[in-house]
């Protein structure tokens, strides 16, 4: 097997030729069709999250074929097509996996984090975290859903079902998919990008966006609710200046540069500021029912898996609609 392979904070991945791995019980071997490049990887990458395995195999919205199984594997058959997320092990016995949060797992172990993720040809993956796939979409627009998707639906969930009027802060792999189910639901979206984006904010009106503009603009009319996406900081007190009276803002990201100090008048009259984590199972399940019934239009730019450097500097770089794929 062939898999690009990250030594260390800040260097470049390395493709290292590798024996094939042996599944262990539970265990599945995949033949990765497609991965996605999420902004996660860029964290990891760049060092902006803690690094607990070195060296890596980064990649955790993956789509592959089932090749080798474990023992004591259910569910899961040779040739079947299956998404791997970003959740890879959840302990199933602390106190948050007891009420249905696994996302908040204490001892969780993420895909291309804890264990090497998808930027490969092979990938071997806990059979129980598997997503069985039946959307009739090639895998490379289908592996974005993966985590851009399933990080999204729980976003929109945590924005609230009252939340018609959204704004979504950062148009990026997330945005651009979320942003249809939202309009599919009967949401009004409105799309900040980066200031003079003309490009991204003419990609967010052809997707339904309803108002497109700059991150340090206000829209029409105060928003209902808004999610972050994008990495920055200093757009939390602009979507609380943005929303309404007992509106919400959900920061959606695993990391994000400090929040600026903000008047508190931002914040008071009920507004609330929120984070999401993770995602669970359950919210994967719900998203691609969602997308099984209103399959979203997915926009990828594709690589070759050698070329995994220039996806993330093009990510790193915001030269890209839609989301960034690697293809083995």
């Amino acid at each position: 097997m062939h898999a690009m392979v990250l030594s260390g904070a800040g260097q470049p991945l390395r493709m290292e030729r590798r024996p094939l791995p042996e599944p262990a019980a539970g265990e599945v071997r995949l033949r990765v069709l497609a991965c996605a490049v999420c902004r996660t990887d860029l964290h990891i990458v760049d060092g902006d999250l803690p690094l607990p395995v070195l060296p890596i195999v980064p990649g955790h919205e993956i789509v592959g074929e089932v090749e080798a199984l474990g023992p004591d594997v259910l569910g899961h058959r040779l040739g079947d097509r299956v998404g791997v997320p970003w959740l890879g092990h959840s302990c199933g016995h602390c106190a948050y996996c007891a009420q249905d949060a696994e996302n908040l797992c204490d001892a969780p172990r993420f895909t291309g984090y804890h264990r090497d993720g998808g930027f490969a040809s092979h990938v071997v993956a806990e059979a129980d975290y598997c997503l069985p796939l039946g959307l009739a979409k090639p895998p490379a627009e289908v592996a974005p859903l993966m985590c851009a998707g399933l990080i999204g639906w729980r976003c929109l969930k945590a924005a609230g079902g009252r939340a018609m009027r959204l704004g979504l802060y950062g148009f990026g792999a997330a945005a651009h998919l979320i942003a249809q189910v939202a309009n599919a639901q009967g949401r009004q979206v409105h799309a900040f990008t980066r200031p003079g984006d003309k490009a991204g904010q003419d990609f967010a009106r052809s997707l339904g966006a309803a108002w497109a503009g700059g991150a340090d603009e206000l829209p029409p009319a105060p928003l209902d609710a808004a999610i972050i996406f994008a990495p920055s900081g200093e757009l939390v007190p602009a979507a609380l200046k943005a929303v309404r009276k007992g509106g919400r803002v959900v920061c959606g990201g695993i990391h994000m540069s400090d929040i600026p100090a903000f008047a508190y008048r931002l914040l008071w009259e009920e507004r609330q500021l929120v984070s999401v984590a993770n995602l669970t199972r359950r919210d994967a399940r719900e998203f691609l029912e969602v997308a099984q019934v209103h399959p979203p239009q997915v926009h990828v730019t594709a690589y070759p898996l050698a070329r995994a450097n220039e996806a993330l500097a093009d990510l790193r770089g915001g030269r890209l609609n839609g989301a960034a794929v690697l293809l083995p």
